[in-house]
C-alpha cells in the first residue's frame, strides 16, 4: 500500500515548532529490564523539564500495550513491531516540537538502530538503565519476574528471553546503590543543554 501514497510536506517544520517552543525536541529513549527503574525516570525527568517550561510528552510500555498496540504478544517478531511502532509515534512527536521520553525494554539492538534511523541520529538519546537482574527481580514491582520463574509468563525478558544491553549508550544510568535523585539529576546534567 506505502507505494501509492506520496509524502506531503507541509509549510510549518520542525525547526519553526521549536522555534515556537523555545528548545530542540528529541526522543529520551529509556532501555532496561522490567524493573530498572525506566517508567520511574522518565516520570521525575519530565516533571523537571515541565518546571522549566518544556513542552514534554511520555510514552510507556505498558500504557502504549494497552491502546495502539494491545493487539500485539510479547513474541520476537511483536516485540520488533512493537518498538517499530513506538518510533514511529515518537518520531512524530518530535516533528511536533516536543521532547518526548519513551521508557521500553527494548530487548534487541537491532530494534534500538531501527529507532535512531526512524527518527534520525540528531533526534535519539538513548539512556541505559542499567540495573542488575537480580535488583530487578528483588523489586519486581508488577510481580512479572515471580510469575515468570514459576513458569506462567512466557517470553520475559531477562528470565526466559534476552536483553541485549546497549553497547554505547548516550548515557548510562545504574540504580542498584545509587539514590533515584542522584539519577534524576545525572540525566538532566546530560540532556538539558542538548535542549537549548
Amino acid at each position: 500500500m506505502s507505494e501509492n501514497t506520496v509524502r506531503h510536506h507541509y509549510k510549518i517544520t520542525k525547526a519553526d515548532r521549536e522555534q515556537l517552543r523555545g528548545h530542540r525536541a528529541c526522543l529520551l529513549w529509556f532501555t532496561g529490564l522490567s524493573g530498572s527503574g525506566k517508567s520511574t525516570l522518565a516520570n521525575l525527568v519530565e516533571v523537571e523539564l515541565h518546571k522549566q517550561g518544556l513542552s514534554t510528552f511520555s510514552l510507556d510500555g505498558d500504557n502504549i500495550r494497552q491502546g495502539i498496540n494491545k493487539d500485539l504478544s510479547f513474541a520476537p517478531e511483536d516485540r520488533t513491531e512493537n518498538i517499530r511502532r513506538i518510533a514511529e509515534i515518537g518520531n512524530l512527536m518530535v516533528d511536533a516540537g516536543v521532547v518526548t521520553l519513551a521508557a521500553f525494554v527494548s530487548p534487541y539492538r537491532k530494534d534500538r538502530e531501527n529507532i535512531k534511523a526512524i527518527v534520525g541520529a540528531e533526534n535519539f538519546i538513548e539512556i541505559y538503565v542499567n540495573t542488575s537482574l537480580e535488583e530487578c527481580e528483588r523489586r519486581d514491582v508488577k510481580g512479572l519476574y515471580k510469575k515468570a520463574r514459576a513458569g506462567e509468563i512466557k517470553n520475559m525478558t531477562g528470565i526466559s528471553a534476552p536483553y541485549e544491553a546497549p553497547l554505547h549508550p548516550d548515557l548510562e544510568i545504574k540504580t542498584d546503590h545509587e539514590p533515584i535523585e542522584t539519577s534524576v539529576q545525572a540525566i538532566l546534567d546530560f540532556i538539558i543543554q542538548k535542549l537549548k
